[in-house]
């Protein structure tokens, strides 16, 4: 580890680090302070830093690391929080110039409470498009996030920002929002690990405008820095009544090992979507690793349709509910688009809304009993290759709403099932691709163990710092 600055090194190297005494928090707090005052002002990764708290946090976990009293492997990680979560003495402006920044900010999130509790140094808040509406990050208050690998592209969203600071060394760890590709489509574009576990498995609160499309995920340099992760994240919070209940075993333990013989099922298209050429060639040699692990890989489509219409409707009215507090008065100061989805909800027939609901069943119905012939399913995370930044689609795509673009994620928010992406490779203009792996609903534990896996046998450099 020494030949890299603690800034760049996993949550799980750091642990090590600090219990054998070859670094301190306080040295990897201040490497990530250093790379977000140097790097920030590129990408736009953070909406607020605060450097006095973090420096107090990692000089408290340095004296518990030398006393022996540390909270857990993670305590004393610089990590940031999406400007999504409730964080006690900062703004949660979720993006909108709508939100008065002046007014008590006195509530964790479960998710910030549970960091806390287990000692992680919090740096700041990432960036997000307002409300975490589409799966790029800009918006009206805070401006252009940008991609890691080429600063002209976009960095993917909703968790942009959390994405673009793990892969450039301004904090080992985030969390990000999933309602519809948000962790896993800039975790693919920034070339990072990003996990959506089962709906419910992180506790949220407040509940998401987007209901049970939402899931809080991990985003990180390793997939064992994801399952040490969901160890601190996972734990039940009275104030989400949706919640399961905790764990049976600890994530943190899980080894890749037991995934020989499992029955995979590749889908490159998932039947219906359109795949870039180079995405498609990465993913279909990660696959091919994979098999040769003594995995059983069938190339096989899961067998639905496109969820686009249903999906969209869903989305169209979380938005319009999430909009709801800021008034009639706000048109001129939103996203356009946003507005746009939101008028789109509020025009939504209880019927129309009802008939989604129910496609979304029959479909979690049609890939629980496809799960009953694959362990698991992978797919690319995302069909197309990072484009410019500061559109909703790709330019001359004749698109008009990122859904059009993100068909790979958003079914599995749909059925609420774990889903990562993991590195695949890159491109020939060195833009990174993701793959994607599924598993049927409360199979998380299967599906890190498969990306451990994958992870040990196709290892990646995640920071572009």
């Amino acid at each position: 580890m020494a030949d890299r600055t603690p800034n760049l090194l996993t949550a799980a190297q750091l642990g090590t680090a600090y219990r054998t005494g070859e670094l301190s928090p306080v040295e990897a707090t201040e490497a990530s302070l250093d790379a977000i005052a140097a790097r920030d002002p590129i990408h736009n990764a953070y909406v607020l830093v605060d450097s006095e708290a973090a420096l107090e946090q990692a000089r408290a976990s340095e004296q518990r690391w030398h006393a022996g009293t540390a909270r857990g492997p993670l305590d004393g990680v610089p990590a940031s929080i999406k400007d999504m979560f409730l964080s006690a003495g900062w703004p949660t402006l979720r993006g909108s110039a709508c939100v008065d920044a002046n007014q008590p900010w006195r509530e964790d999130s479960p998710v910030t409470a549970r960091m806390r509790e287990n000692g992680l140094v919090l740096l700041g808040k990432t960036t997000t498009p307002e409300l975490g509406w589409k799966a790029v990050t800009d918006s009206p208050r805070f401006g252009i996030t940008r991609n890691p690998y080429d600063s002209s592209l976009t960095a993917g969203g909703s968790s942009g920002g959390s994405a673009a600071a793990v892969a450039t060394g301004m904090g080992a760890l985030s969390v990000g929002t999933d309602a519809g590709g948000s962790v896993r489509v800039p975790g693919a574009f920034c070339g990072i690990v990003g996990f959506k576990p089962t709906q419910g498995r992180i506790p949220l609160y407040p509940a998401s405008a987007f209901g049970s499309l939402a899931h809080a995920g991990p985003m990180t340099r390793s997939v064992a820095d994801v399952a040490l992760f969901m160890d601190v994240l996972g734990v039940p919070d009275h104030r989400d009544p949706t919640a399961l209940p905790g764990a049976e075993c600890a994530f943190g333990t899980a080894p890749a090992a037991g995934t020989s013989g499992l029955r995979v099922a590749f889908s490159p298209t998932l039947g219906y979507l359109d795949v870039d050429g180079e995405v498609a060639g990465q993913v279909s040699e990660a696959v091919a690793a994979l098999a040769d692990t003594g995995m059983f890989v069938d190339e096989v489509d899961p067998g639905f349709g496109d969820h686009l219409e249903s999906f969209t409707r869903l989305w169209a009215t979380g938005a319009a509910k999430g909009l709801e507090a800021f008034g009639p008065d706000v048109a001129g100061t939103l996203d356009p688009g946003l507005r746009r989805m939101g008028e789109r909800g509020r025009e939504c027939a209880i019927m129309a809304y009802l008939d989604a609901l129910g496609r979304r069943a029959e479909l979690g119905i049609q890939m629980g009993e496809f799960h009953t012939r694959y362990d698991l399913l992978v797919t690319p995370t995302v069909g197309i290759q990072p484009f410019e930044a500061g559109h909703d689609v790709p330019p001359g795509s004749g698109m008009s709403d990122w859904p059009e673009w993100a068909g790979f994620s958003f079914p599995f928010n749909l059925t609420q099932q774990p889903a990562i992406t993991v590195p695949a490779g890159v491109t020939t203009s060195g833009l990174a691709v993701g793959l994607q792996i599924v598993g049927a609903r409360h199979a998380d534990h299967l599906v890190l163990a498969a990306a451990a896996l994958f992870e040990q046998i196709r290892p990646w450099d995640t920071t572009t710092g």
